[in-house]
């Protein structure tokens, strides 16, 4: 009875943070969509969890909980590795590399750290005296550097936080901020296969740039004097969200497994979305993964319609896992994955990653 007693409060906690939370999430209206900086928090840079259109924030455990719910790396058993590549919006020549380690420390804890950095590639260097260039190029870098912990509470109850170093610019012109994220996932069930999940993500101070690249040479009046002359830069906000998810398994035959998996993710700098997803999994060695993300604007019958959206991204994702054991008493794996988002204009965003699950 006291263990139901304890139960009942962390899912009244949950459901209290969740009403809490969310309304700074709907508080974001039409003119708020697009004041905040550091996007780049917004991108899952993960291969498995992107193909099922991030819809497992309840479910979602190992080390691509990162980049969705932190609560879910306190599954890790032992210790998770893993790299991802994506090539972002295929045309444009902006990749994305990913590294990863979740590793347990003690009987329930477990302590995570991730590095992601973001390459617009080379870009033509224009001036008011140059407008077509030809001064060379320069290369916009963007990286985020996340130290994360979480804890198995109770059979039941799993939390976390991650701690974010955000920093970005180019050679004349730099920012760097932290940002905080914070979940909470509950498994119940007869075979644990119900799952709920909130996260809070990208909370911190505001961020401004910074650098030689934001002073000029300049005629000052009345004496026109000669100086240099610095612009102030203008503070900008994160992009804060509050994620909500539900998760059920369906188990069936021997080692098969369905999943459906159903978000909201409320954008306080952008619209909201819905996020539904289908993960089906054969003896954990191969795993095929089917998603739909939608926001207000997206037309699922005309993708080329862009009176309303606002959003590279028109709905659809798929992906797929390849797992090759490698010890079958504790069950360690390894895992080649890939994911497609698709988009309009552009030609989709590709991710292809490889894990170590020990």
């Amino acid at each position: 009875m006291r263990n139901m007693k304890t139960y009942a409060k962390y899912i009244l906690g949950l459901v209290l943070i969740g009403l809490v939370v969310a309304p700074a999430g709907f508080a974001g209206n039409k003119q708020r969509i697009g004041q905040a900086g550091a996007s780049e928090l917004l991108i899952n840079p993960w291969a498995g969890t992107s193909g099922w259109a991030d819809a497992n924030t309840g479910s979602v455990s190992g080390l691509e909980a990162l980049g969705m719910n932190v609560a879910g790396t306190a599954f890790v058993k032992k210790t998770d590795i893993g790299y991802a590549n994506s090539n972002w919006l295929v045309g444009t020549g902006i990749s994305l590399n990913s590294f990863g380690l979740i590793q347990k420390v003690g009987d329930a804890g477990a302590l995570g750290v991730y590095v992601m950095s973001m390459n617009l590639g080379d870009i033509e260097v224009t001036t008011v005296e140059s407008p077509e260039g030809g001064l060379g190029t320069f290369n916009p870098k963007f990286s985020t550097i996340g130290i994360s912990y979480a804890k198995e509470f109770s059979n039941s109850i799993y939390g976390g936080a991650v701690l974010k170093i955000v920093s970005g610019g180019i050679s004349d012109l730099k920012t760097t901020g932290v940002a905080i994220d914070a979940g909470i996932q509950y498994v119940t069930g007869s075979q644990r296969q119900l799952h709920f999940g909130i996260t809070l993500r990208n909370v911190g101070p505001t961020m401004k740039y910074t650098g030689d690249g934001m002073s000029f040479r300049g005629i000052v009046p009345p004496n026109g004097v000669d100086m240099t002359v610095e612009h102030r830069s203008a503070e900008f906000e994160l992009p804060t969200q509050v994620k909500i998810g539900v998760a059920y398994d369906f188990n069936f035959g021997v080692g098969q497994r369905i999943t459906l998996a159903g978000n909201f993710t409320s954008n306080s700098f952008s619209k909201d979305q819905f996020h539904l997803g289908l993960e089906y999994d054969f003896k954990n060695i191969l795993l095929l993964r089917g998603g739909y993300l939608y926001e207000n604007g997206i037309n699922p019958f005309i993708k080329d319609d862009y009176a309303d959206r606002t959003t590279v991204f028109t709905g659809p994702t798929g992906g797929v896992s390849l797992r090759v054991p490698l010890n079958k008493d504790n069950g360690s794996v390894f895992s080649i994955d890939y994911s497609y988002r698709d988009t309009n204009p552009f030609q989709g965003v590709h991710t292809i990653g490889a894990r170590i699950i020990l």
